[in-house]
């Protein structure tokens, strides 16, 4: 019991760190966007119709504003994952330790060392975890050559 506890704990260690990064991302991204639009409004008015500078400013808020809303979306996908469930296979929101790499099926922040490990938070639309998708503990797959066994799921 006190194992599943620590693996539970170490399962909300994950996702704070995941929620935190994408947390400071966001944040960044709308200090830019809010940077790019004060850079804009003091530029003043337009020149005139095919002003580049303005034109250029406005490209630059909406790619920001494009990326700050993936980010939100993987945000609101991280907030779905409950700490309470119980996973008996390799699915959404599962903690799954191989005989080769600690995944953390979430979203694809990617490595994370936590307590001397490492763990890799990755999105359930690579490649990996379509390979894993479904399995149990004990079962074998042979990915890009490598064969993963799955030693456990939290």
């Amino acid at each position: 019991m006190e194992q599943i506890n620590n693996k539970k704990g170490l399962k909300k260690k994950l996702l704070d760190y995941c929620i935190e990064h994408e947390a400071a991302a966001i944040k960044q991204l709308q200090e830019a966007i809010d940077d790019v639009q004060k850079q804009s409004n003091e530029y003043g008015a337009p020149k005139d119709r095919y002003d580049p500078f303005r034109t250029k400013m406005m490209r630059q808020r909406d790619m920001f504003a494009q990326q700050q809303a993936k980010a939100n979306m993987v945000m609101n996908t991280l907030l779905k994952i409950s700490l309470d469930s119980v996973y008996e296979k390799v699915e959404f929101g599962a903690l799954v330790v191989t005989n080769k790499q600690n995944l953390f099926i979430s979203a694809g922040i990617g490595k994370i060392e936590i307590e001397g490990e490492t763990y890799f938070a990755i999105s359930p639309v690579v490649p990996i975890y379509k390979a894993l998708e479904g399995k149990k503990v004990g079962d074998e797959v042979v990915f890009n050559g490598m064969k993963i066994i799955i030693r456990e799921i939290v």
